[in-house]
């Protein structure tokens, strides 16, 4: 379901990026003013995260999925009448800030559901779903502008969220409880006003999940688990589960995301890595259109729509790469450091990614400006969605390995980041690569970002020492988001 969601809004969102020179011939804004627009919705998705977020980890996710979904339909209507610049910056600044939730909610309903070792390839499947999305809407806008014009393109996009909407409400299922334990320390202290227990023989010792077991004397824990709720129940869009923080703590989250950013530097620098990954397929959206549509290729909407379909490939392999081999990687290393996992063996995956990323920001600039064939800028662009999809699931990943209980307002720091960074990218694009031309602009471009992604070598080697000076704050906030759950 949190696919089903991710892809039915991803895709309504995004499919304007193969139509906008039609939109510009249309309406008259240009395509500058669009792109804009597009970077004013980028910058709400990440801090519209702020208020739905702390919402989704009181009264659950479910309702905050529904409501956010429900919200894109109208305005995926307004967007088929769009005839002014205002217009377009106003239904995009809205539809950033009730899409927010597909940005962050996801990265704490898969930690809901899934241990550490299967993380990153959970985590994979969503910036596959998140990204592939996004370069699925162009190539299907195109043929469908195409055959009936972009502003029923538009109306699509409004039936396609609204499925999404029937779908999730009766599919989706609340993921939302309150463990009662900190990841990582379940074997240290049993904690017995946790749950209710049944004590057979002596105190047991054992982990406070399921059931454990002391072997000396064979004794046992037993948790008592909720009764099962009733079809109606499980419709219920939001609950008031026992244990969830109050309202004023509620609302007090919405601004702790932003200390994070300062009191955690391994957080402040996933969001980095996930915003210069966004700000490189900021800068795809933003060229593919003026650059094919005008000659020497001369393609039609459909056409243009059709050269996505190589980042489609790259994100997939980006996915594999990034979750089932990051995953098996990290365990080769856990074993090789006598059984100990440690969050920054995830990073070296980002080795192959940086280079690549480089790789094909220059192949799709230069080759744009050489006038190649265009099955040489489908590789380029196919080359750098794998290390924009790469880059986006080790960051995440890397920052639930680091601080798992409180990753709901650190993911949400990692929007903020990324989401800016990409609001610039979108802001400065156009003028960037119309000013300096392709060739140059994406030669810089390249080598900005192998630099940019080289630093995971710093992480590699210091970032166990950032985590250990960041532990204060974390056992203070997770002991604090721990207390909700003993009340």
């Amino acid at each position: 379901m949190v696919v089903v969601y991710t892809v039915g809004v991803g895709m309504p969102l995004t499919l304007q990026y193969s139509v906008l020179a039609d939109i510009t011939a249309d309406t008259g804004i240009s395509t500058a003013s669009l792109v804009e627009g597009t970077g004013y919705m980028f910058l709400l998705l990440g801090f519209g995260c702020l208020f739905w977020q702390p919402i989704a980890q009181t009264y659950g996710r479910r309702g905050v999925y529904l409501v956010s979904t429900l919200a894109c339909v109208p305005l995926m209507v307004w967007t088929a009448y769009s005839k002014s610049s205002g217009e377009w910056f106003a239904h995009r600044i809205l539809l950033g800030f009730f899409a927010a939730p597909i940005e962050s909610l996801p990265e704490i309903s898969i930690p809901d559901v899934f241990f550490a070792h299967d993380r990153g390839a959970w985590m994979s499947l969503y910036v596959f779903a998140l990204f592939g999305s996004n370069f699925l809407a162009p190539l299907v806008a195109g043929w469908f502008a195409q055959a009936f014009g972009w502003r029923w393109t538009m109306h699509f996009g409004a039936m396609m969220v609204a499925l999404t909407f029937v779908i999730l409400f009766f599919g989706m299922e609340e993921t939302m409880y309150f463990r009662k334990t900190l990841e990582g320390l379940e074997d240290e202290e049993p904690v017995p006003a946790m749950v209710d227990k049944v004590d057979v023989g002596e105190k047991s010792s054992g982990v406070l999940q399921g059931t454990s077991t002391s072997s000396a004397n064979s004794n046992h824990v037993v948790d008592v688990f909720p009764a099962r709720r009733t079809f109606l129940q499980h419709l219920n869009p939001f609950q008031a589960m026992p244990g969830r923080p109050s309202n004023k703590e509620m609302f007090n989250s919405m601004w702790l995301p932003l200390a994070i950013i300062i009191q955690f530097p391994t957080v402040a620098w996933a969001g980095f890595i996930y915003g210069i990954n966004l700000c490189w397929y900021n800068v795809l959206n933003a060229t593919a259109s003026p650059v094919l549509s005008a000659a020497p290729y001369n393609w039609s909407t459909g056409l243009v729509g059709t050269i996505y379909a190589g980042p489609i490939v790259g994100a997939a392999f980006g996915c594999l790469w990034a979750g089932l081999v990051a995953d098996r990687i990290t365990l080769w290393l856990a074993r090789r450091n006598k059984g100990i996992r440690e969050p920054e063996q995830r990073l070296w995956t980002l080795a192959i990614s940086s280079v690549l990323s480089c790789i094909g920001l220059i192949v799709w600039g230069v080759g744009a400006k050489h006038e190649i064939h265009w099955a040489g800028l489908a590789v380029g662009l196919g080359i750098l969605t794998f290390s924009v999809v790469a880059g986006g699931c080790v960051a995440l990943s890397y920052n639930v390995d680091c601080f798992k209980d409180i990753s709901g307002n650190s993911t949400t720091s990692i929007i903020i980041i990324r989401n800016v960074m990409g609001f610039a990218m979108s802001y400065g694009i156009t003028p960037w690569w119309t000013n300096m031309g392709l060739q140059n602009a994406f030669i810089m471009a390249g080598f900005l970002s192998l630099g940019c992604t080289g630093t995971f070598l710093f992480f590699v080697w210091k970032g166990k020492a950032l985590r250990r000076w960041s532990a204060p704050k974390y056992w203070e906030y997770a002991a604090k988001s721990r207390a909700f759950a003993h009340e």
